[in-house]
């Protein structure tokens, strides 16, 4: 059974002086993973009052939380979504930045799979993604045949 988004935990934004911080961990994290490691990676951690710990993360996990700082570093809101989780319609929309009624529009054409919940839709955070990729992919060559289009007509674009 896929999980419901709803049963993860909200987005965070970050406060100024947590993105400075994540800024300066990022950029020191940056180095090891570069590297492309193929072990985990060990980290150390003193909690106050506490004994030091060694923890091993997976190279692909350090990855991510690098990826994570970046982003708080920059002061945006973050949010990890698993790609099984599962999205009611207005979830998707958001995601996509679109209305409710035309991505179930989209749904109803069967551009993005879904599964039905008795009379409400569901889609998987994973299926989305393959969505929008390839929106994304047939936006970017529009752009480039009009852009070729207008050299062509000498528009001076």
């Amino acid at each position: 059974m896929a999980t419901l988004l709803g049963d993860f935990p909200e987005t965070f934004t970050p406060t100024p002086d947590e993105a400075i911080l994540a800024q300066e961990s990022s950029r020191r994290l940056a180095r090891f993973v570069s590297a492309k490691r193929k072990k985990p990676l060990q980290l150390r951690f003193q909690p106050e009052d506490a004994p030091e710990e060694t923890v091993l993360i997976p190279e692909s996990a350090f990855r991510l939380l690098n990826d994570i700082l970046t982003q708080m570093a920059k002061g945006n809101a973050v949010t990890l979504i698993p790609v099984h989780a599962e999205l009611t319609t207005q979830q998707a929309a958001d995601i996509l930045n679109v209305s409710r009624p035309f991505l179930v529009e989209q749904l109803e054409k069967e551009l993005i799979p879904y599964r039905k919940v008795g009379t409400h839709r569901r889609i998987l955070f994973k299926d989305l993604m393959e969505y929008k990729e390839t929106m994304d992919r047939n936006r970017l060559t529009s752009l480039d045949e009009l852009a070729a289009q207008a050299q062509e007509l000498g528009m001076g674009y």
